[in-house]
């Protein structure tokens, strides 16, 4: 059985909203390991922020 990820968003592990999904294959056997949530526009923006906000931490270096 393929498992089943989540979005990794200000730190945390966040499901998906969008109920849709995408399957990641392996190249190898052509199985499927893995779906993965594909992200709505809120969830693409709140990631965009944070990344935004980490990069400014990050540029403190």
């Amino acid at each position: 059985m393929a498992r089943e990820l989540t979005h990794f968003i200000g730190g945390k592990h966040v499901a998906g909203t969008s109920g849709q999904f995408g399957d990641v294959f392996d190249p190898n056997t052509g199985e499927v390991q893995a779906r993965v949530p594909l992200a709505d526009v809120s969830e693409v923006e709140a990631a965009i922020a944070d990344a935004e906000q980490a990069q400014r931490e990050w540029a403190k270096w």
